[in-house]
């Protein structure tokens, strides 16, 4: 066996932010003093590396010398700490407000997952299963998200299976959240798959049925839609291409919605968003 050294491409402040959390957590549990394996430095270290990509747990645990049932409780514990700093949907709003975003906008993605197994009923009453997304042929998680213009993400919402909708998981998450900020003049931009989302949620005009074209106006329409909404889009590509570890969930598919709320934590303190951090 070879031993070599690695870097973790986060900065020492991230690092030494995290082991705040990680040590105030243990504090709050009454941890005695010096019972844990690693210190809340090293655990930040762990916690960051999977974050990063790393998906081998059993392997981290071996390269921090801890067992692998206590890499998967650290990793794990870091998840629900780095999570419950993560805004709700009105202190997001309540800052975008703040912040007089001219608009926010509204967005979702599907997270791949390992299979899982867990059948439902579609809206034709058949028995389909939940986590396999039709539109992406893989099973996956539905995650929606709020984006400043800039495409800084604001807000992410609970996971709900890949075979659910876009439109049906933001009326469950975020739509009446969002009714009542375009009431307050904070409206949001989307994109076809929030169609006939509500008075206040912008999306394009669909192109009429046969061969008619839409009018000079509703082209105007849609291409200064697009152009708003297109760096607001890169949310998401912010999120996955930083933190990895939302490129593919191997852990329960549950925890997807906690995993993108810290990864939101982490991207903040990045970009010093800090006043949506607790």
């Amino acid at each position: 066996m070879i031993a070599h050294r690695a870097t973790l491409d986060v900065s020492r402040a991230l690092v030494h932010h995290v082991a705040r959390l990680l040590r105030d957590e243990r504090r709050l549990r009454g941890t005695p003093k010096d019972s844990r394996a690693l210190t809340p430095f090293r655990q930040a270290v762990m916690v960051l590396c999977w974050f990063r990509g790393e998906h081998d747990i059993p392997k981290l645990g071996r390269d921090h010398h801890v067992s692998r049932a206590t890499a998967y409780r650290y990793i794990h514990e870091g998840i629900g700490v780095f999570a419950a700093q993560a805004p709700d949907l009105h202190e997001a709003l309540d800052r975008a407000h703040a912040g007089e975003l001219a608009y926010v906008i509204l967005d979702g993605t599907l997270i791949p997952i390992d299979r899982c197994a867990e059948q439902t009923t579609s809206v034709k009453g058949e028995p389909i299963d939940a986590w396999y997304s039709g539109k992406a042929h893989h099973h996956a998680g539905n995650l929606q998200a709020l984006s400043a213009p800039d495409g800084l993400p604001l807000w992410i919402g609970e996971v709900e299976p890949g075979s659910v909708h876009d439109l049906s998981a933001a009326r469950t998450h975020v739509l009446g959240a969002l009714y009542a900020a375009a009431a307050a003049g904070l409206p949001t931009l989307a994109d076809n798959g929030y169609d006939g989302a509500g008075i206040g949620i912008h999306t394009p005009i669909r192109q009429p049925e046969g061969n008619q074209i839409l009018s000079p106006d509703n082209r105007t329409y849609n291409r200064l839609l697009r152009a708003l909404r297109c760096l607001g889009e890169r949310g998401f590509a912010l999120l996955k291409g930083r933190w990895r570890v939302l490129q593919h969930i191997t852990v329960s598919p549950s925890r997807i919605g906690d995993i993108a709320r810290a990864a939101l934590v982490l991207t903040h303190f990045e970009h010093d968003y800090l006043p949506a951090i607790r």
